[in-house]
Order: structure tokens, then sequence, then C-alpha cells
């Protein structure tokens, strides 16, 4: 019997194998399993073979819902589980998520009651998405999202968390407690460090509620009097008043700015549109502190889907990401001739050509 599990696990490795040979990322998927295989010759124990388990099929699941969807883009809305139907954040929620939808966008929650069920009812069947996630005490979905084939339930934060940013292309902020602060910050943490390409953060609350404002004078006071963060770093978030100022303060960051991505040490800024001739010299004599060497030049390269696009290419000093939303900002922000083209906000892969 102890002879018959290691013949059956070397069968089911040699299936495996063979199918990698032809698999299109094979040499990642084997790149896996040797990870894996180290792991099995260490000391790591039944709880540590959990977390493993746990992780990976937390992001088998999160791949498989998500795959269908990554042609239009997300936002991301975060905010306290505590937040009543009757509080105006509630209905501010609710109006944020129906604006987005309307935009073209997707709405993405953490499944759960007060801000979450808000913007699960604003965005409606069919256009949000849920990532609960296990917790000691029951936490179950709300009722506009529980039974959806979007909802996820992740055994672990630490996976939930990866994907909320990894599949977002915006991220709208509620008043919460520490959950709502911690998914902030894990956001602009993110950001700043370029682990997670740039993306608009707008902290939403209404007029006369001064949470955001107390939250940014303590960033002011604590952090940057100190030069815990650089000047720049503020750049990284803006604020809102209504949904429709927080909509458009999202779709203005991708009027002209699609996407960014590293190609080897190059960044490349990918555009919606072509710049002006005379507009690079300009960019390079106001950004170039954004660079290790060289110049800021324009080419033409593919995107995600295939599609022929214009895009800034640089050797980015990776400590300068404020400075990086000033450069999409200063892009958004050109004047264009009124026959330019610009693509639907919340479409985020190109048609190929």
């Amino acid at each position: 019997m102890t002879g018959s599990v290691p013949e059956a696990i070397q069968q089911k490795l040699g299936a495996l194998a063979q199918e990698l040979d032809d698999h299109a990322h094979g040499t990642f998927a084997s790149e896996v399993l040797t990870h894996l295989h180290a792991i099995s010759q260490s000391q790591a124990d039944a709880a540590d073979w959990e977390v493993i388990a746990g992780t990976l099929g937390d992001m088998a699941e999160a791949f498989r819902v998500f795959h269908p969807h990554r042609q239009t883009r997300k936002v991301a809305v975060f905010g306290s589980a505590r937040t009543p139907e009757d509080d105006p954040l509630y209905n501010l929620t609710v109006e944020v998520a129906e604006q987005a939808v309307r935009c073209g966008f997707e709405v993405m929650t953490g499944a759960g009651p007060g801000v979450m069920e808000a913007a699960n009812r604003g965005a409606g069947v069919g256009h949000s998405f849920g990532l609960n996630v296990q917790l000691p005490f029951e936490q179950s979905a709300n009722p506009y999202i529980e039974g959806d084939n979007k909802l996820l339930t992740f055994r672990y934060f630490h996976t939930r968390k990866l994907f909320f940013l990894r599949e977002t292309d915006a991220v709208v902020v509620m008043p919460g407690g520490f959950g709502t602060l911690d998914e902030l910050f894990e956001g602009l943490t993110l950001i700043q460090t370029s682990k997670n390409p740039p993306v608009p953060i707008v902290l939403l609350c209404p007029e006369g509620d001064d949470y955001w404002q107390r939250w940014n004078d303590y960033v002011n006071r604590a952090l940057l009097d100190r030069g815990l963060i650089s000047a720049e770093d503020v750049g990284l978030y803006t604020t809102a008043a209504t949904a429709t100022e927080a909509l458009e303060q999202i779709r203005h960051f991708y009027r002209v700015f699609h996407a960014s991505r590293f190609r080897g040490d190059q960044l490349q800024l990918l555009l919606h549109c072509e710049l002006p001739e005379q507009e690079l010299a300009l960019i390079n004599e106001h950004f170039s502190d954004l660079l290790l060497g060289g110049q800021i030049s324009s080419r033409r390269c593919q995107d995600e889907a295939g599609a022929c696009r214009d895009c800034l290419e640089l050797w980015f000093d990776q400590t300068k990401v404020g400075r990086l939303y000033a450069l999409i900002a200063h892009l958004n922000n050109l004047s264009l001739s009124p026959e330019t083209a610009l693509e639907p906000p919340g479409h985020r892969l190109g048609q190929a050509a």
C-alpha cells in the first residue's frame, strides 16, 4: 500500500508533464511545480500546506470568474460594512455604482452589508462582483450579489486584496473603519512602489462630511511633514463630494491614457490617440525628472488584445510614481482635434487590427 501512493503520484506528474509540453504557458506552470517540489523537500507541516492549497484554490477560482470579463474596466468600491441604509453615504454609494455602470464599467465590492451592499445594489444584476472572505463569524453575502456567479468567497484576505487591485481600473473609497483604511493603504502602497499599475483612487463622501478632510490632515501632519512620503505622493489620490464628480475623475484618467506596462526595464504608457508632434519635446522638457537615463520616446506598439497603439516609452525612476501621475494628468488634459476618436472609458482591451 505504501508503494502505491508514490506510483500514483508519478503517473499524475507524468501526465501533467505531457500536458505542459504543449501548454502556451508551460514554462510558468513548470516553475510553479518546481516551487511546490522545493516546499515538499522542506520542513513544511500540514498548516503550511493548508495555506498553500488555500491560496492556490482562491487564485484558481478567481481566475475562472474574472477571465471572461477582462475586456471591461472595473471600479472597486470600498467602505464600511456598518453603514445603515438611511445614511447619506449609502445612497451616495448606490448612485456612484449606478453611474459607473452607465459609463460602461463593472463594479466590485467585498460582498458584505453597508457600503458594499449599496454598491452591488446600484450596479444591479449582471454588472457587479462580490469578493467575500471567510471569517470566524458568519459573513453572508448581501442580497444584491448572493447567488450570483460572480460572487467569490476567499479563504484569505491576502488573495482577496490581490484580486481587488489586480482586476480593478479605479478605486472609490467611502468612509469606513480598519478594513476600509487597510484596503486604501494597500492600494496606495502597491501603486507607490510600482507593484500595481497606476489607477485613479477617489476618496468620496458628501459635502459637509469631513471624514476625508480629517484623514488628509493626518497624512499631511504625520507623514508628509515628517518626510515619510514625498509631496508628489499626495497626487496618488483625489477627493470628490458627488457621484458625478467621482465618475468624471475616473473617466478623465482614461481620456488619453489607456494603460501602462513594463517591457524589460522600459515603462510603456499606452495611449488612446496619437500625440501632436510638438508635444513630445514639451513632455521631455517638463518630465525629465522621471528618467533614470535617456529620453521619453514615442512609438507604435500592440496592446494585450493585439490592437496597435501609440505609446510613450521611458526608463522610469520607480521612486517617482507621484510624478508619473502628473504626466498622466498632463496627457489627459491635452487639447485634441475634434476628429480624434477616443475609446469608451469602460473599455479595457483594444480591438485587434
